[in-house]
């Protein structure tokens, strides 16, 4: 049909340009905060976008939605604004038939949401943690500069030189606060520190060479002094500065099911599965609110609808947070969607409803 080829050729290129510069947007500012971590040495500049591909699909589970709906609203709009609306209407198609003619395409969106959502996603997600891990976001002795006191997490470290390949470091001083109450803080001075690779492992091993040992309790008159030639030094990775995504997200959608009795994967698990079906709701609310005076513009409604989507998502995040603490169950999230469904059926199945409430809010 010529009319489904042209609506279904203007609502993709519209939605694909939106979501194009949205994505554009937010991964441009995420790129930045990597660009600054990578500034302070905490991260290699060779794998930036590696991390930013890794995490455009999370990013895209959201930005995907809203473009569509902004798309729909756009070329919807613009019918209204050129009057090829009045015109369709007259020859018998209705904005309703119009929506109609979009449900294949929008089941085409909603099949990429749905991929996006339950591999594609969790997917990228397990690769960057990945990455990350490798990475150690560079944390340790990775972060040494020379003649700099340097932190990281309960770390302090400062090194005197440092070779090129940042293997051997001189007159090092290390310095390592305790975890918990009663715990003394340790302080090693070392005359010499080479580093020691371990396959697979991801903490910084390091030997040190003739140095003395301290070990400080605070708020009491005691320490422990620990001469040697050499002692084997391990730094776990500060897990505070490695930026992972939460474990559920990451899972794959069989180790969810596997795990569907705790809250939290529920949460995830709902997510997944019914989050997509916005895209429906999306052709709903654009099809009932696109609808303008040629002469208010084609823009009039936009801002008012997008607010109108944004707050069925955050409705979807705030479920999903109520049933992570075990407060709702999985059923909220089709719950959310079919209470918006309703109701932009309501306004789709009497069209005059808006203006009767305006006529009876007037008197």
């Amino acid at each position: 049909m010529i009319i489904r080829r042209y609506l279904v050729k203007q609502v993709v290129e519209t939605s694909l340009v939106v979501i194009a510069l949205l994505t554009l947007i937010m991964m441009g500012g995420r790129l930045i905060k990597y660009f600054g971590i990578a500034a302070q040495g905490r991260l290699d500049a060779g794998v930036l976008f590696s991390i930013i591909g890794y995490r455009l699909p999370e990013f895209l589970t959201l930005i995907f939605p809203l473009g569509f709906f902004i798309g729909l609203m756009l070329v919807f709009g613009r019918l209204y604004i050129d009057h090829e609306m009045a015109v369709l209407n007259s020859s018998g198609l209705s904005r309703n038939r119009l929506a109609r003619l979009l449900l294949p395409l929008t089941t085409c969106f909603l099949v990429i949401q749905l991929i996006l959502m339950v591999w594609v996603s969790p997917w990228g997600l397990r690769q960057y943690e990945q990455l990350s891990s490798t990475q150690a976001v560079r944390t340790g002795f990775d972060l040494v500069r020379p003649k700099e006191f340097v932190g990281s997490g309960a770390y302090t470290i400062y090194a005197s030189d440092l070779s090129e390949d940042r293997k051997n470091l001189k007159d090092i001083m290390f310095y390592q606060r305790a975890d918990k109450e009663g715990k003394p803080n340790v302080v090693i001075l070392a005359r010499e520190a080479k580093r020691v690779d371990i396959p697979n492992d991801t903490a910084s091993v390091v030997d040190l060479i003739d140095g003395r040992r301290y070990e400080l309790y605070p708020g009491q008159p005691r320490y422990t002094l620990t001469e040697f030639k050499q002692y084997r030094l391990r730094i776990e990775n500060n897990k505070d500065a490695d930026v992972t995504g939460d474990q559920a997200e990451s899972m794959r959608i069989s180790q969810l099911w596997e795990k569907r009795s705790d809250p939290v994967v529920q949460s995830e698990l709902g997510w997944r599965l019914f989050v997509p079906f916005a895209i429906v709701v999306a052709l709903m609310l654009a099809t009932a609110l696109s609808e303008v005076n040629p002469r208010q513009g084609r823009y009039y409604r936009l801002l008012p609808a997008i607010l109108i989507f944004a707050s069925l998502i955050v409705a979807l995040m705030a479920v999903k947070t109520r049933i992570t603490r075990a407060e709702l169950g999985i059923w909220a999230y089709p719950a959310i969607l079919l209470i918006y469904a309703v109701v932009t059926l309501v306004f789709l199945r009497k069209p005059n409803l808006k203006a009767k409430l305006n006529l009876k809010l007037n008197k």
